[in-house]
């Protein structure tokens, strides 16, 4: 079996650790040949990388592994690129999240104001990296899960137009799923979804069993109805001990499935629909970008830095040999993405897209891709997040047909705010850039938007381009 070649972009991120991890677990599945790390912070990538180094070393060691700053050690010969990067680093997410709270505007890191801002810089980062990687591998699946991803989408489309192996997903809808079909006993390894949207901004439609072809949509729905108090409780008891900011997101996320009870959202729509709540609910003093810092990148780097202090992780309270388990092999290809599908570990549904990707199984994923006729009532080109076929050679839409003129509204004015970030961005047009921002349904008033803007070109600096 041919064994791969990966470069993980964005090295230094606190969730490369989980990544590795899940790559040792997939040893039989997905296996490998050499490992890199790349990213430009490099304090950051020592941390995670040692870390790397010692995991590899000691449950894949036939594994060529390294990490580096240099673009060509990092992109030659590669077949899969792993794209997490941040562009400006976590102090502009600061920035992007406290900037919009001095206008009593929410501060959020992929919707409204902050957002957008983080869009200028990913746009610009991820079209450089995507020619990089493109000269030292040409026939590399780039698949690009770093936010905002569905403005990262909008330039890639214009700028890479024929590159059929450069993808763009995101994660948050697995989640959902992953909190909402435990209540009727079903796994996501059991289904295959309808949705239809932008990224960070979409509904479930439909979640069939891929063996008899029922719909457990409309049970989910009725169950949430029936036991909405019991839900509730379950929810918060979750919650406790864990990441509030998400335990919360997903109590919320319940209140705005009782108002609409026709779909299963993304909880991303609630900043959306619910701006006011919120606003309200976040601490302008402690915004979540605070609590990433104390929290889980404090968490991750010291977890990093003790093995790297040990030397070691076998014979400690570290060993993940039970948790990797080389000796399991998953005997049907197809069925692959079944073992992982239902593990915890960040990016897992980037694992079952890569497997049905060297496999050829044709699962059923969702991917963000022009609408040429997906959805025929809305914008051509606009880049949808569908249900796909994702095979060997390319991923393929399945057509979802019109769409719900609520939905409809709500789509065409966020597409058309992306749209023209995406023209401000490319033609470094500050006219565009001002309508991008009175666009947006969080900003909504041309005086906010020339502030915020005024204020986001001050603390961005070089990270942005010099609009005229």
């Amino acid at each position: 079996m041919k064994k791969y070649s990966v470069v993980i972009c964005g090295g230094g991120s606190t969730y490369t650790p989980d990544m590795m991890e899940l790559l040792c677990m997939m040893q039989k599945d997905f296996p490998l040949k050499k490992v890199v790390l790349f990213d430009n912070d490099e304090e950051r990538q020592k941390i995670v990388g040692e870390y790397g180094r010692i995991m590899f070393q000691e449950y894949y060691p036939e594994l060529e592994y390294s990490y580096t700053l240099d673009k060509e050690e990092a992109f030659q010969d590669i077949d899969f690129a792993f794209v997490q990067i941040r562009a400006g680093g976590m102090d502009q997410r600061n920035n992007d999240e406290k900037v919009p709270y001095r206008y009593n505007c929410i501060g959020q890191e992929t919707c409204g104001p902050g957002g957008l801002a983080y869009g200028v810089r990913s746009v610009v980062q991820m079209i450089d990296m995507i020619k990089d990687i493109r000269t030292y591998s040409k026939d590399a699946w780039i698949i690009n899960y770093s936010n905002p991803a569905a403005i990262v989408a909008e330039a890639t489309k214009r700028l890479f137009p024929h590159d059929k192996k450069l993808v763009n997903i995101c994660d948050m809808p697995t989640s959902v799923l992953d909190a909402y079909l435990p209540l009727i006993h079903v796994k996501r390894s059991q289904i295959y979804p309808k949705f239809f949207g932008l990224n960070h901004f979409g509904w479930f439609t439909g979640l069939y069993d891929k063996k008899s072809g029922h719909d457990y949509l409309p049970e989910l729905l009725a169950y949430v109805k029936e036991h909405y108090d019991e839900v509730h409780e379950q929810f918060t008891a979750k919650i406790k001990g864990k990441d509030d900011h998400w335990g919360i997101t997903f109590l919320h996320h319940l209140e705005m499935l009782h108002d609409f009870p026709y779909a299963l959202p993304n909880t991303y729509n609630l900043y959306y629909l619910y701006p006011d709540k919120c606003l309200k609910h976040y601490d302008i003093r402690h915004t979540r970008y605070d609590e990433v810092i104390q929290g889980r990148e404090t968490m991750v780097f010291a977890y990093c830095k003790e093995i790297a202090a040990l030397g070691k992780m076998k014979g400690t309270k570290y060993d993940i040999s039970a948790k990797i388990n080389p000796d399991y092999k998953v005997d049907n290809p197809q069925a692959a993405s079944t073992v992982y599908a239902d593990n915890d570990v960040h990016a897992a549904y980037l694992v079952e897209l890569v497997l049905s990707i060297i496999n050829n199984a044709n699962e059923i994923g969702l991917v963000m891709v022009k609408n040429d006729g997906i959805c025929p009532n809305l914008d051509a080109g606009m880049m949808l997040e569908v249900a796909c076929r994702i095979g060997k050679e390319e991923i393929v839409p399945l057509h979802y047909g019109p769409v719900p003129q609520f939905e409809k509204g709500l789509l065409e004015n966020q597409y058309a705010c992306e749209k023209l970030l995406v023209d401000a961005i490319l033609d470094k047009d500050d006219f565009k850039l001002l309508q991008a921002f009175t666009e947006n349904r969080i900003v909504r008033d041309a005086d906010l938007a020339k502030q915020l803007i005024a204020d986001f070109k001050e603390v961005n600096g070089d990270f942005w381009p010099q609009f005229q």
